[in-house]
């Protein structure tokens, strides 16, 4: 049974003269990061926001877990899903421990069993408890907001999150730091996840798989190497960047293309790289001055050793593969 479903949903407003959302069926299976990708007005919010019955479907329905989500109390519905907006919502006049208590507060948790799960999140998303429960929003940068944000998505301990362009107002290095941070947090959580991005690098970066939108309908939805490998149509291979070959390098493991560490190696200040970073990183380590080899680490263990030709090795067969598609 899938986590998410959705069966032939419309969306139809007024003021529209074609479907916001039109007949998509698509679904979810759990613990999956799902991301909605597409051009501004292809439908993508939306569709998120139908989850959360921010808005109703004018038609086919969306079920979580097998239950139909109109058969739901919208509160109680509400109250099991997290939510991450692009602007994090946070409440200005409540302090980060407030905000991130809001849903425990509202389910009625024990006092302390609340507290315990802030200072819990606090530390999960690198913000130490006892330097920002007491501080409020306006005292916060931008990507310590949004990671505030994620926390409160998170306290009610819900199976399903929605994020819509979460990332998408902080610079480009912030937005790149809570990246990882989401990657890390999904590895250790394995939540079902739809995040709607219009960033085609960060959907490949998150992404289990990715759902193309335009004029409403869903275009395609596959894993991001399948979609980059063989585009449903030339709309989805000029979104996608159709044979830009580093870009496919950000979908493959460094431990795919490295080296066993021979047993006679010896550690010696080489720049290391952890072996499930992708080959993208690993070439721009690469190409600074003196990087002739990464050292590879699993974890803290050295595993093996990357070079430019195991680089160019894993690119040719990745651009073989594209052409035999």
């Amino acid at each position: 049974m899938s986590a998410i479903r959705f069966e032939n949903v419309t969306k139809e407003f007024s003021n529209m003269a074609r479907s916001a959302v039109d007949h998509c069926t698509l679904a979810v299976d759990k613990g999956q990061f799902v991301v909605l990708l597409g051009p501004s007005g292809c439908g993508k919010t939306t569709l998120l926001k139908m989850v959360n019955r921010l808005y109703e479907p004018s038609s086919g329905t969306i079920y979580l877990d097998g239950v139909d989500i109109r058969q739901l109390n919208v509160n109680k519905l509400r109250r099991q899903i997290g939510y991450v907006i692009q602007q994090t919502g946070l409440f200005p006049h409540m302090t980060v421990a407030q905000n991130i208590a809001t849903v425990p507060n509202l389910l009625r948790w024990p006092k302390q069993q609340t507290g315990q799960r802030v200072d819990e999140l606090l530390a999960l998303v690198d913000l130490p408890p006892a330097e920002y429960r007491t501080r409020y929003p306006a005292q916060l940068s931008g990507g310590q907001q949004q990671r505030v944000g994620v926390a409160r998505a998170l306290a009610g301990n819900p199976e399903f999150i929605l994020m819509d362009e979460p990332f998408g107002a902080v610079d480009a290095i912030t937005r790149t730091s809570l990246q990882d941070e989401m990657i890390t947090l999904q590895k250790k959580l394995r939540k079902t996840i739809l995040f709607v991005t219009h960033d085609v690098d960060e959907a490949l970066r998150l992404a289990d798989r990715i759902v193309i939108m335009r004029n409403g309908k869903i275009v395609q939805y596959d894993t991001p190497l399948n979609i980059l490998n063989h585009p449903a149509d030339a709309f989805v291979k000029e979104l996608m960047g159709g044979g830009d070959i580093v870009r496919q390098l950000g979908l493959i493991r460094v431990e795919v293309a490295m080296q066993k560490l021979p047993a006679d190696f010896h550690v010696d200040g080489q720049p290391t790289i952890n072996c499930e970073q992708d080959l993208r990183h690993a070439l721009s380590i690469l190409l600074q001055p003196g990087a002739t080899a990464l050292l590879v680490l699993d974890q803290q263990t050295p595993v093996g050793l990357l070079t430019l030709d195991d680089l160019r090795t894993a690119a040719r067969a990745q651009s073989t593969a594209a052409l035999a598609a």
